[in-house]
């Protein structure tokens, strides 16, 4: 007998470790009006580099591919707190648009000088410096923004609020922002065998703006990915010390096959301290799934699973146990 259930799961986290982690980065025009940006943060794969040059881009007014990133370069870059929780976006991201502000005022500064046009009626977007009648080249105000006064360099430094003022009671502003998720998974539940096929799932996430949405998406698959291994086949086996499943050959990740298809739903919800209203996504992608996986499990077939992962062996044996009705 197959049985089906849907099952959700709700959470909250918080952006950052907690405490001073503050992010600094710095910022270098050289004279051909390319920018490169060096963070202290790294990127591991969650595409940081790709949304921090964003900002940076953004923020100064040049195309996305005059940035060029340089990450945890210890000869170059300011030592930094790292990749953790969920931090970097919206705590790197800070210092980068704070370095990028204060490069770009930099540019209308000399804009200015070559306009004689007051700074506050300068922009700069796609490159080019321009009030309503004139249009510079963004090269030359970068050479006249460095010829004589050196290397045109700005930095910025961000600072999250967020200390723990009581630490008896825990009390205190710890962070400085929360993100916020629900997912709904559906479920198969074969009673006989105990085996949960996933058929669908549905992530509702609020991280604030969306800088990158494709990078957002990615964040969020790949924590319901490791959401499902947690909830399903992911399981150390230890004997008298040892490891018996050392390897991928018998420590069960999943894989493309399995995971379910998916659904995102965007709420964006601006964070007035974030980088351009974001906030983060990273862990909070999988806080979610396991829970909302064993919640479809329990309304398919009405047992409850209290050690993980729900092999079907566990799930089999639950069934046994708690709603042997059920058995085929």
């Amino acid at each position: 007998m197959k049985k089906r259930g849907t099952g959700m799961g709700i959470m909250w986290y918080p952006v950052g470790p907690g405490g001073p982690n503050p992010s600094t980065a710095r910022m270098v025009m050289d004279k051909s009006a390319k920018i490169t940006l060096y963070v202290g943060s790294p990127d591991v794969g969650q595409g940081s580099n790709t949304a921090l040059a964003q900002i940076a881009a953004d923020t100064v007014g040049v195309p996305f591919e005059w940035i060029k990133v340089v990450a945890t370069d210890s000869d170059s870059t300011v030592g930094d707190f790292g990749s953790v929780g969920s931090r970097v976006t919206y705590v790197q991201g800070n210092s980068v648009r704070m370095a990028a502000e204060s490069l770009k005022a930099r540019l209308l500064e000399a804009a200015q000088e070559m306009t004689k046009t007051p700074a506050e009626e300068l922009e700069i977007g796609f490159g080019l410096p321009q009030d309503r009648k004139n249009a510079l080249d963004i090269v030359k105000v970068a050479r006249h923004a460095i010829d004589g006064k050196g290397a045109l360099e700005t930095t910025g430094t961000f600072v999250p609020e967020g200390m723990v003022t009581d630490r008896v009671k825990g009390q205190g502003m710890v962070y400085p922002t929360y993100v916020y998720a629900t997912q709904i998974v559906e479920v198969e539940v074969d009673t006989g065998t105990g085996e949960v096929k996933l058929l669908r799932m549905v992530a509702a996430h609020d991280s604030g703006v969306l800088l990158n949405p494709m990078l957002v998406e990615g964040q969020i698959a790949g924590g319901i990915a490791q959401g499902i291994g947690m909830a399903m086949s992911e399981e150390v086996m230890v004997s008298e010390g040892r490891v018996l499943n050392p390897s991928l050959s018998n420590y069960l990740i999943p894989t493309t096959m399995d995971i379910p298809d998916l659904e995102f739903v965007h709420v964006e919800m601006p964070e007035d301290t974030g980088p351009y209203g974001a906030k983060c996504v990273g862990e909070p992608a999988l806080v979610a799934t396991t829970p909302a996986i064993l919640n479809a499990i329990y309304d398919a077939v009405g047992v409850r699973i209290t050690a993980l992962p729900a092999t079907p062996e566990r799930v089999l044996d639950a069934i046994y146990n708690q709603a042997p009705q059920l058995v085929a």
